[in-house]
Parts: structure tokens; sequence; C-alpha cells
């Protein structure tokens, strides 16, 4: 696969060059320090796939990808010091987002999937057409992004049952698993604006299509039962919120 490293760092693009020299599978066509630089490579180089960092001065990584459109297709693979922007990358169209520094194996993975996807022309123009298309979403087909361990999944909301924090973490609750969260509650709430997801506790929002059971409790309180089974506490200041799920 014709390579080409997006990155403003000299160091960064060093030890990702010297990582990917190692894969058989990809062949290092160019460097770029910056968004404009990176543009202009990818037109005249046409690489297959990009490893693209996020902060940079002057154009961003996000700016680059939305300034792919027209552009040979190539397959983009976000690399950051940072994990609060997981969810902006894959809905940008990012088949993988990797932490700097990466691990070796994490690295063979991400190429993995490229090569995969490359093999694959219905998925690769769906992915294609995922950078190409406004930024405008309609929040409803939004996935969200989940992480365990090194591995970002990506969800439908219908797939998520609730968010939970816990003390400094936020879980991702789904029926079969608990993902972590890549921002706070407080970010997940004001980024959805999604009516079928309310916030019942200050620490828990739930998605009210997959309430199965509400049981009172003392003090103007509700008991919220899941379709997994799982049991959440309704705050007296979301009550009315609760209220507003009975009379759906």
């Amino acid at each position: 696969m014709r390579t080409l490293i997006v990155d403003d760092e000299p160091i960064a693009r060093r030890v990702l060059r010297e990582d990917l020299e190692l894969i058989p599978a990809v062949e290092i066509v160019g460097e770029a320090a910056n968004g404009k630089d990176a543009l202009l490579k990818i037109s005249e180089l046409r690489p297959d796939l990009i490893f693209l960092d996020l902060q940079m001065p002057a154009m961003s990584g996000f700016e680059v990808i939305r300034n792919m459109r027209g552009l040979p297709p190539a397959v983009v693979v976000i690399v950051t010091a940072f994990d609060q922007h997981a969810i902006q990358a894959f809905e940008a169209g990012a088949i993988d987002y990797l932490l700097k520094p990466v691990p070796a194996a994490r690295l063979i993975k991400a190429v993995e999937r490229a090569e995969a996807l490359l093999q694959k022309p219905v998925e690769l123009a769906n992915h294609l057409a995922k950078i190409a298309a406004p930024e405008t979403a309609p929040v409803s087909k939004r996935k969200i992004v989940g992480r365990n361990g090194e591995e970002y999944h990506l969800l439908d909301a219908g797939d998520v049952l609730a968010f939970q924090a816990e003390k400094e973490l936020v879980w991702i609750v789904t029926a079969r698993q608990r993902l972590l969260a890549t921002q706070s509650l407080g970010a997940i709430e004001d980024r959805r604006a999604d009516p079928h997801f309310q916030r019942v506790h200050r620490n828990a929002i739930v998605n009210v299509n997959h309430i199965r059971k509400m049981s009172p409790l003392r003090s103007q309180r509700w008991m919220l039962t899941l379709s997994n089974s799982m049991q959440l506490i309704v705050s007296k200041r979301q009550a009315r919120n609760v209220r507003q799920i009975l009379q759906w």
C-alpha cells in the first residue's frame, strides 16, 4: 500500500516511518509536515493509505479530511497523542484511531484493516462517501465510539442502553458489554441532543427505548429497569424527565 505520513513533528514522522518500514504491506511514498502540504502530496502521490496527525498548525487533521473531497481516494488512519477526538475522527471518515506512542501490534492491526478495506470496493466506496459527506449528519445517524483497551468500537445509538459515570470514568452500557466513553457525561449529553437519551441522574443517561420497568421509590424517586436487567435510580431533580417518559 502506497502510504503517506502527515505530522508536523519530525521526530514523530521518523518514529512512525521506522515502524511502518518493518511491515511488508507498506510502501512509504512520502511525508508531509502540515495540512496544505498533505493535500498537495495526496494529489501528486495518490497514496492508498494516509497516517494523519490531528494537531497541526494552520490546518488541522480534520480540515485535511474535509478538503480531501475530490482528491484521489485513500484510507485515513488518525494518529494523535489525545483521545478526546475519537468520535470526531470516526465521524469524519477515519477507519482507525491510534494513540501515540503507537504499539507495534496496534499499528500492524491498523494496516491490516486498511488493506482489507482496499480489497472491498463497496466498503471502500462507502468509506470515501463518508469523507465526502457534509458534516451536518443527523444526530441519530452518528456513531457512538467506545474504547476497550487499545480498540475502538463504533456503535449505533440504538445499541446503547445507557451512559454511566463512575468517578472519573464514563461507561457505555450495551446488552453484552461495557465500553469506556471518550468524553464526559456532560459532553455526551450536549453532543447527542437526542430525545431518546434522557438524563435520569447526575451519573446516568439512559436510552428510553430500553426502559422495561419503572418502579416508584420514596421521595419522588424512581427505579428504572433496562432491557438487560440493569437498574438505575432516577434522582429527584430528574423526576420530570421520568414523568415525560410515562406520557409517551
